[in-house]
Formats: structure tokens, C-alpha cells, sequence
């Protein structure tokens, strides 16, 4: 039995489906104005911070 079959047996299906989208595309929409509204120094310090060489071990 193919696993579409199973997907249509459960009842309500459809709206898991959709939240789930729905919840991707607002977290991809928000990240994304983030991204554009940042502040260019944040941006910088957090694009270094794996190159800083303090290790705290």
C-alpha cells in the first residue's frame, strides 16, 4: 500500500498540510525582512565570530 493511501484515511489531513506551510513561510518572511533590516555592524560581528580564535576550552 502506498503512503498516500494512508494520508487520505486521516481525517483533517489537509489543514496539517497547510499550517505546516503556512508556519515555513512566515518564519522564511520574517527571517528574511530581519535579514534586510540588520544593522550592517551586527552583521559583520556575527559573520566573524567563527573566525575569532578564543577558544574557551
Amino acid at each position: 500500500m502506498k503512503f498516500i493511501n494512508y494520508l487520505e484515511k486521516i481525517t483533517g489531513v489537509d489543514v496539517f498540510g497547510m499550517s505546516s506551510f503556512l508556519i515555513f513561510f512566515t518564519f522564511f518572511i520574517i527571517m528574511a525582512l530581519w535579514a534586510l533590516r540588520a544593522d550592517k555592524k551586527l552583521i559583520e560581528v556575527l559573520s566573524n565570530i567563527p573566525l575569532d580564535g578564543d577558544d574557551k576550552k
